[in-house]
């Protein structure tokens, strides 16, 4: 069994990316389902109703997120489409929606996906080690596959989680930073591990923003208004390959393309 996964989208053009290039990718890489992080997608916070459907209506099983989720205007979708869009679970209780999900794949096999934030350089919010592990025991009774997208800013703490989780979860995959590592591999117990997966979105850009704007903020060390870059695509994401009995994971390895060299080599990474 093989599973998707598409990094951080950041704007409308990366929702539509992922649209177009989605069939080709399902059929060279042998993808059983998707999916995807979307916390990034309407304009670089949050993710509205229409980029859901069209995400949903592309095959996306499943839609993860973030910090960015909780934009005031766009809440609402997270029990309008609870259990499709997820939201970090170690958030406190009270909040909208959910922070797990159970999904089939061809109406047999079930896959359990569990969405986490880390805590460093974060939010001070619940720990993620503890309610992270005690959720995909969780999963567990109902399916062997569990993905976790960690949603963490620190790859110490993003590797301390993947070796947390090893032998339990069928992989650890860190999103948040929206630049894809080099340092895919499997842990041992059979769970797959990349620090994260990088961000689907504008290439020219700073994490998706415009570099000017980003290279100001970082000069004049003041408040400057990040704005949404534009202009060619980039993919970036993984495939997970995993025993669907046992849940244990065989291969991982990432995907990171524009349109314009998918178009040349015939090959989608």
């Amino acid at each position: 069994m093989r599973i998707l996964f598409v990094a951080d989208l950041v704007g409308q053009a990366a929702v539509d990316l992922v649209v177009e290039v989605l069939p080709r990718i399902v059929s060279q890489h042998g993808i059983d389902c998707t999916i995807v992080n979307g916390e990034n997608a309407d304009k670089g916070k949050g993710i509205t109703a229409a980029q859901l459907k069209q995400l949903k209506q592309a095959g996306v099983a499943c839609v993860t997120s973030g910090n960015h989720i909780w934009e005031p205007r766009k809440r609402h979708i997270l029990e309008e489409f609870r259990g499709y869009l997820i939201r970090p679970l170690n958030y406190p209780a009270g909040n909208a929606g959910i922070g797990s999900t159970i999904f089939e794949v061809n109406s047999r096999t079930k896959v359990g996906v569990v969405n986490l934030q880390g805590k460093s350089f974060m939010s001070p919010i619940d720990c993620p080690f503890t309610l992270g592990k005690k959720e995909v025991e969780k999963l567990l009774k109902e399916t062997p596959i569990v993905f976790v997208d960690f949603h963490a800013e620190a790859t110490a703490e993003k590797q301390a989680m993947g070796y947390h989780l090893a032998g339990k979860a069928t992989a650890v995959v860190g999103t948040h930073t929206h630049v894809q590592t080099n340092d895919a591999r499997i842990l041992k117990g059979g769970t797959a591990y990349l620090t994260d997966a990088g961000m689907t979105g504008p290439e020219e850009s700073v994490i998706g923003m415009e570099t000017d704007k980003a290279i100001e903020r970082f000069i004049m060390q003041s408040h400057v208004y990040y704005k949404m870059a534009h202009g060619p695509q980039r993919f970036n994401g993984a495939v997970l390959e995993l025993n669907e009995i046992t849940g244990k994971a065989r291969k991982i390895y990432t995907l990171n393309f524009n349109r314009k060299e998918m178009d040349n080599d015939g090959n989608s990474y």
